[in-house]
């Protein structure tokens, strides 16, 4: 039986708007935003940011995908390959985040300074993977921001083997597909389905209002929390007053 056809990518190139309008939401509204919709698995695993104070920051997802380390093809000689990161590399559109399925892999950084100094050069928003990066004294100094699970001397070909970038892959758990749209902060990076995001533009600043005036609620007024969070009608009503809708 034929596979179906993937979908199309969508433009890479993030509207604007969009872009203000997620600036202003948390990753975690988004994960509340996307659970209300069924979505339960978009919080990628294992990224976190690789410095305090980063911005949060938006962007498509430019996909990389790793496979584990096979001895004929991790090679030093492979990094000049046509597949390779490199070539990835010179293929991301200013305003992407290259997000890198490294399968969880501790022990070989995928990207080191180099990498991201050319990343930054190219104007590539930022890194997101669930494995390591590696030169980090060096990656620091690009001032690319950085989502990973930490840091590891050996390079990529002592774990890892790079075979494709703009394809499906599985970054700490989650499928990201080309094209889907990641949101990065302090939380973490949290993937909004290129399907939804219409959606998600349309509810995460009214969840974001909501919660600050409960949270004023909290701290102003010493409101108690059952029927405040969630709001019950009377709460709802009074949110909505407060606010002028």
């Amino acid at each position: 039986m034929a596979m179906p056809a993937a979908a199309p990518i969508p433009d890479m190139q993030l509207d604007r708007a969009a872009i203000e309008v997620l600036s202003q939401v948390t990753t975690a509204t988004l994960t509340t935003v996307l659970l209300k919709k069924g979505l339960r698995n978009v919080w990628v695993r294992g990224a976190r940011p690789i410095r305090t104070g980063q911005p949060r920051l938006i962007g498509r997802a430019f996909t990389l995908r790793f496979v584990p380390a096979r001895e004929d093809l991790a090679t030093p000689e492979s990094w000049g390959h046509p597949i390779s990161t490199r070539a990835a590399i010179e293929d991301m559109p200013a305003g992407c985040i290259a997000v890198i399925d490294a399968q969880g892999v501790q022990d070989a950084g995928v990207f080191g300074d180099i990498l991201c100094a050319r990343m930054a050069r190219r104007g590539v928003t930022a890194l997101v993977t669930d494995g390591v990066v590696r030169d980090v004294h060096g990656v620091l100094g690009t001032n690319l921001p950085v989502w990973c699970s930490g840091v590891a001397a050996p390079s990529s070909v002592t774990g890892l083997t790079f075979v494709a970038w703009q394809q499906p892959i599985g970054c700490g758990g989650v499928a990201v597909f080309p094209g889907d749209v990641i949101v990065a902060d302090d939380d973490g990076a949290v993937l909004i389905p290129h399907a939804l995001l219409e959606h998600v533009l349309r509810e995460a600043p009214e969840q974001e209002r909501l919660e600050g005036w409960i949270m004023q609620q909290v701290m102003d007024h010493d409101a108690a929390l059952p029927g405040l969070y969630p709001p019950n009608a009377e709460n709802k009503a009074k949110y909505l007053k407060d606010t002028g809708r």
